[in-house]
């Protein structure tokens, strides 16, 4: 291989993994986001029951109610911040990728033509 050659393959794969590590970041701020607003509807909704305790503590309800809602919004725009890193690594990894196929189908082509350089130089010399 050219050096070339290995130097798109590796990265690629480097592309690869980057772009993973954003759909996994990504992945983890919508479940962040989904628990932050799950934990705040719970908290509505034992806001209203008659053991609860927010009689006593409504401040404290409302600012743990505001937090989880916070947090909630906070997860949605890391997961959006995410999703456009995702498209430039996507993006770089398909440009990385057609590079490397068309550096590999160039030096397939090379190694294929210089074999039948040798093969006529071969034959011209057995003739």
């Amino acid at each position: 291989m050219t050096p070339r050659k290995d130097r798109l393959k590796k990265l690629v794969k480097v592309q690869e993994q980057l772009k993973a590590l954003h759909e996994t970041r990504h992945a983890g701020f919508l479940a962040a986001a989904a628990a932050a607003e799950a934990e705040a509807r719970a908290l509505v909704e034992h806001f209203d029951t008659d053991s609860s305790l927010a009689a006593l503590f409504p401040e404290l309800y409302h600012r743990r109610i505001t937090n989880a809602l916070e947090r909630q919004k906070a997860s949605l725009e890391s997961a959006r911040q995410e999703a456009a890193l995702i498209a430039t690594a996507t993006a770089r990894t398909n440009m990385v990728e057609r590079t490397y196929k068309d550096v590999r189908r160039r030096d397939e082509r090379e190694r294929a033509d210089r074999e039948r350089l040798d093969l006529i130089a071969h034959k011209r010399g057995d003739g």
